[in-house]
């Protein structure tokens, strides 16, 4: 008898981890690293919002303030004020389940309210305000791994191993989630590709993403347009498709269950033929 898949809870239901989800990017930011804040009007966001679920994605990811490195942190009030209408709008227009990018409980838990059913908090979920926004809520997240934050996390960051802290921390978080409340079925782990690493960090960390898998929860990798693909060709995050997508597939061979991009419609159809040739399928 087949093994049943996994399946990775949330506050509406759950997301059936049978094949790779690929996690499409919405950033309502006027400064984004990716797209230069191409869709910080509502309805530019809600229309790349619809245009990614009809590329393909299973899921959205919605953030306010950019992450970026170097990127200086916004007020809770400007977040919600940029984000709150598209995640009312799109959650009565698409039926994939919304993310919500951010890091601030109070935004975390209007946007649950208002129909986020995920949380993914690049701080790793350690304020214990968010810890009880996610377990009270019964929404899903993602604890990712940063080293400092995205003013300072690129200034020269450090480590013994790499693969062996980002997945002690890991531990510590989601033990403090499951303490809180939260089911265990409902974290997802994400270990924080380009935050607070170097490029041969970036590398180690998806050449050994095994042993992140081997935490025994959904493993997310947001590998999309960053710069240590520059270190292999090419120019600017528009023009870094072809490492993106290669370091995407790769993470899917070691184990990754979600991918977080920007290119939906070209990802989806990468992440196709790399099941399927895991898989061993018959065309």
């Amino acid at each position: 008898m087949a093994e049943a898949a996994r399946v990775w809870r949330h506050r509406t239901g759950e997301i059936v981890l049978d094949r790779t989800r690929v996690m499409g990017i919405l950033n309502v930011t006027p400064d984004s690293f990716s797209d230069g804040g191409r869709y910080f009007e509502p309805d530019a966001a809600l229309r790349h919002g619809l245009e990614l679920v009809e590329q393909g994605a299973d899921l959205l990811d919605i953030g306010g303030e950019s992450t970026r490195p170097g990127s200086d942190a916004v007020s809770a009030e400007e977040e919600w004020r940029r984000i709150g209408t598209v995640i009312r709008d799109l959650a009565v227009k698409v039926d994939v389940p919304l993310s919500i990018d951010t890091m601030k409980a109070a935004v975390a838990a209007k946007a649950i309210d208002a129909g986020a059913s995920l949380v993914n908090d690049v701080s790793g979920v350690r304020d214990p305000a968010m810890v009880r926004a996610v377990a009270e809520r019964k929404a899903g997240v993602v604890v990712m791994h940063m080293a400092g934050n995205p003013k300072t996390m690129q200034e020269h960051p450090r480590y013994a191993d790499v693969v062996r802290e980002v997945g002690a921390f890991l531990i510590d978080r989601i033990r403090t989630l499951e303490v809180a409340g939260v089911r265990s079925d409902a974290i997802a782990v994400d270990p924080g590709v380009g935050f607070g690493k170097t490029p041969d960090h970036n590398l180690t960390i998806l050449g050994h993403l095994d042993r992140i898998v081997d935490l025994g929860h959904p493993v997310v990798v947001g590998v999309s347009r960053k710069s240590f693909l520059e270190k292999f060709g090419g120019g600017g995050p528009g023009e870094r498709l072809s490492g993106s997508l290669a370091a995407a597939t790769f993470a899917v061979t070691k184990g990754a269950q979600v991918v977080r991009v920007h290119d939906v419609r070209e990802t989806v159809r990468a992440v196709r033929v790399t099941d399927a040739l895991r898989r061993g399928e018959k065309l």
